[in-house]
């Protein structure tokens, strides 16, 4: 059978989702957790991989076994298994057809700005800090500038391996409570780096260093080399996967809120 899961973490102690040899990642520990309830080596499939320090309130995953357990036992036996900063949220079986990544029709993620002019302790690790004072409604005015289907070369990674770089960018919105600045953005995908290349473009839009129509300038040139500086990844959260009604998986958004 075919079981869907919805996974939180905090990436501060992971390389990344990704398995890599030698160092923890936040997929070979979910799947060592998993596969001690099933009593057999399962391997995690993601709705979208995360770097080093990046964090998740709703990632999804999927995996095949051939152990029956309730949706109760996967839940707390994965979760017995699973260190304090992983957590299993939910468990559904699902159609052997259903794919966490590709069977996904959009991604969102909230990226938090910790915004006055002291650093943060209790929070350090959580959010990006910026000691500068922003200007939310410019920052607003020039993500509208984003939204819709480009070719985002400006703003993904130079290693990115994407075979096209166009994507549509449904929601891209700037907003502020007491001293926390949040970016929340919703795409049919995203490259490597992209939130991060928006969210260092947008705050230098908010300090003042460019105008709001630096960031259709970008767009049009089509080169990372001009797109400024990439934001720190602490600040990010993977935080909905949107599925069809067809699949019987959780959809609920699950942003941070400091504020």
């Amino acid at each position: 059978m075919r079981i869907a899961a919805g996974i939180e973490y905090d990436g501060t102690a992971f390389c990344g989702w990704q398995r890599q040899r030698g160092v923890p990642t936040v997929q070979e520990t979910v799947e060592r957790a998993f596969s001690v309830v099933a009593d057999h080596p399962v391997t995690v499939v993601c709705a979208g991989r995360t770097d080093t320090g990046v964090h998740a309130t709703a990632q999804v995953v999927h995996f095949d076994t051939r152990s029956h357990r309730t949706q109760r036992s996967w839940t707390l036996g994965a979760n017995s298994n699973l260190p304090p900063e992983v957590v299993v949220r939910w468990v559904r079986e699902v159609p052997e057809d259903f794919h966490a990544r590709f069977s996904a029709r959009a991604r969102a993620y909230r990226y938090v700005i910790l915004n006055r002019w002291v650093r943060p302790a209790v929070l350090r690790g959580r959010v990006t800090w910026q000691h500068h004072p922003l200007d939310v409604p410019r920052m607003r005015a020039a993500a509208t500038l984003l939204l819709g289907r480009h070719d985002f070369s400006t703003f993904r990674a130079l290693q990115c391996q994407a075979k096209s770089p166009v994507r549509t960018l449904h929601r891209c919105d700037v907003s502020r409570e007491a001293d926390f600045v949040y970016l929340d953005v919703e795409a049919d995908g995203f490259l490597h780096h992209m939130v991060r290349n928006i969210a260092g473009v947008l705050m230098a839009v908010g300090k003042g260093d460019r105008p709001v129509e630096w960031v259709a300038e970008l767009l049009a040139l089509r080169d990372r080399t001009r797109g400024g500086v990439t934001a720190p990844p602490e600040g990010l959260y993977f935080t909905r996967v949107a599925y069809g009604p067809e699949w019987p998986v959780p959809q609920t958004p699950q942003p941070p809120r400091f504020g």
